[in-house]
């Protein structure tokens, strides 16, 4: 039986730029739109919701910016109203040009199953999440990992 604390998922990668650009490009959606999502109502502000869109998907998302330290955490609460989860970003710059992304998704509900599914989809959602970043930032490439991970005609 697992506890509370096993139901996460995470995602981490190493993005060869600084820390301020990396946090940048998480709380800015000209930026995150680029390898994410494809509209943001705003900039992520403490104590303040935020609109995401996935315009390919015909999907939007309102999000609860819970905790912003600028170039060290992000904390957000999303999901339907009885499936609220938290994702947390943390950045740990390793010098001047390289950071460390951890990506943490908990508050899974559900019997196991359920759980299990959801913690599969977070962390392949977020890993894909993370090499579009490292790829945009590093190279200015916008790979459509996300456009492209559930492309039309496929079930």
């Amino acid at each position: 039986m697992k506890t509370e604390n096993n139901k996460y998922a995470k995602a981490e990668m190493l993005i060869r730029k600084p820390v301020s650009e990396v946090f940048q490009a998480f709380i800015d959606p000209q930026i995150t739109s680029k390898f994410w999502f494809t509209k943001g109502s705003g900039k992520l502000e403490e104590n303040q919701k935020t609109e995401w869109t996935w315009e390919m998907y015909g999907f939007s998302l309102s999000v609860t910016t819970i905790v912003l330290q600028e170039n060290k955490k992000i904390v957000i609460e999303w999901g339907n109203p009885d499936e609220i989860t938290l994702v947390e970003w943390v950045f740990n710059p390793l010098n001047e040009s390289e950071t460390f992304v951890s990506i943490t998704n908990s508050g899974f509900h559900g019997d196991t199953d359920k759980i299990i599914d959801q913690v599969r989809n977070s962390t392949e959602g977020f890993t894909l999440v993370l090499a579009g970043a490292k790829a945009y930032l590093e190279h200015n490439l916008q790979l459509n990992l996300v456009l492209d991970r559930f492309p039309k005609g496929l079930a």
